[in-house]
């Protein structure tokens, strides 16, 4: 892909910054800024296809975190808007061919990531559902009207993606109504779902049941609390969007009223007492009194609250909830001799994501604690320039995914807001 102009010119300016202000990043600014753009945006016909980097088919989530980085200069380049306007495009034609499916194909070559006992389609890749995964492209959507002013991308495939959001969401309140199940045959236990493929039962709680983790991992309890989160913020946005772009009050309603009932369920089911840090956030519930205490590193997280616009980093229930998360009470945070932070049990034990570590940064509005994130974050690649999936915690050389564009892209936007705060020359 031929990387605008306006990327190259933004690239430098970044690199001169960091050169400046803490040179040990500079070397990362130009590979990880750079990475989505260079090595997995595909031009198809008048969109576009982003592969997440190793895998080629594109998700959802994180074909929308791999360009929001850009979007903030989309309005000054011709070339680099009609790419964020064809992934947008892209991204709501695949939601209509399934909101159940998480992954995507190129084509509808019927290729996918194993022969699942579901309703699969040509087009689809792999068939998880996930809530954050129809979130993704509602946030995307808005940033690029809020940051551009622009409208191109607001069509009637558009428009017909953000109401059959709505649907899924109203029709998972009550799963039980619902026509998705998954199971996956020999495979390890996280990647299918109990119970016939229907997934452990729940209790309407207002809702919205998810079958799966942003790390593709199935849900242990059905409400996961994160997306739940990011489906409040994203429900507005969808309202917003309708009301103001589409002039459709009556859909933006049914937006707003399931927004409230999630939220509601949230307060109600989604925060629990713990003996050391008080009132917290629950990784997931399932409204019949069972709770799940951790986080895990992948976006949408318990840490990541702040960063998707739902709360203030001050917030007192999030506060103890983060003091939870970074201490080793949560049985995914992991500390040792070159890296601390949050990992997953979706990968090896004692292996930190660097999307953890990011977004702490991201979410913290502490000098040193940013410093310091983004120091560890100089030690985690292992020579690459790059940032993986998982890193050991005392040997940088062991890790996992050497070509994950979505934490290139995340630190590219830690990168982006730090030099926009100034926050390294205080």
């Amino acid at each position: 892909m031929e990387i605008p102009e306006i990327l190259k010119q933004k690239v430098s300016e970044l690199e001169e910054y960091y050169l400046r202000w803490m040179p040990e990043v500079a070397p990362l600014v130009r590979p990880c800024f750079l990475n989505t753009i260079e090595t997995t945006v595909k031009h198809i016909d008048d969109d576009y296809f982003v592969i997440t980097g190793d895998i080629p088919a594109m998700w959802l989530r994180d074909s929308a975190a791999q360009i929001t980085h850009y979007v903030r200069y989309a309005s000054g380049d011709k070339a680099l808007l009609h790419i964020v306007e064809g992934v947008l495009r892209r991204q709501a034609h695949m939601v209509l061919i399934d909101p159940y499916a998480n992954a995507f194909n190129e084509h509808p070559n019927g290729h996918c990531f194993a022969r699942d006992l579901t309703e699969m389609h040509p087009f689809v890749w792999e068939r998880k559902y996930e809530v954050d995964s129809l979130c993704a492209p509602i946030y995307l959507l808005h940033h690029y009207w809020k940051t551009t002013g622009l409208t191109g991308a607001f069509d009637a495939q558009t428009y017909a993606m953000l109401v059959r959001i709505c649907e899924v969401f109203s029709l998972e309140q009550h799963h039980e109504n619902s026509p998705y199940s998954f199971e996956r045959q020999n495979c390890v236990e996280t990647d299918t779902l109990p119970c016939a493929g229907r997934g452990t039962p729940v209790g309407y709680t207002g809702m919205t049941w998810s079958g799966f983790r942003p790390s593709d991992d199935r849900c242990v309890y059905g409400y996961l609390i994160p997306a739940q989160i990011m489906a409040v913020k994203a429900l507005k946005y969808a309202a917003e969007m309708l009301r103001v772009i589409y002039l459709d009050d009556v859909e933006a309603t049914k937006c707003i009223v399931l927004s409230n009932q999630i939220e509601t369920g949230i307060q109600q089911y989604g925060i629990v007492r713990h003996p050391l840090f008080g009132e917290i956030y629950a990784y997931e519930t399932d409204g019949l009194g069972n709770y799940l205490l951790m986080d895990d590193a992948n976006c949408p997280s318990l840490l990541s609250l702040p960063y998707l616009g739902y709360t203030t980093p001050e917030d007192k229930i999030y506060s103890n909830t983060r003091a939870f998360i970074l201490s080793e009470q949560n049985p995914f945070y992991y500390s040792g001799k070159v890296l601390r932070g949050v990992g997953s049990p979706h990968t090896p034990s004692n292996h930190v994501w660097p999307l953890g570590i990011i977004m702490q940064a991201l979410t913290s509005s502490n000098p040193g604690e940013i410093r310091s994130c983004i120091t560890q974050l100089t030690f985690s690649h292992a020579g690459t320039g790059y940032m993986h999936e998982s890193v050991h915690v005392d040997i940088p050389m062991r890790y996992t995914r050497s070509w994950f564009a979505w934490a290139n892209s995340l630190f590219s936007e830690l990168l982006i807001r730090t030099s926009e705060t100034g926050i390294l020359e205080k």
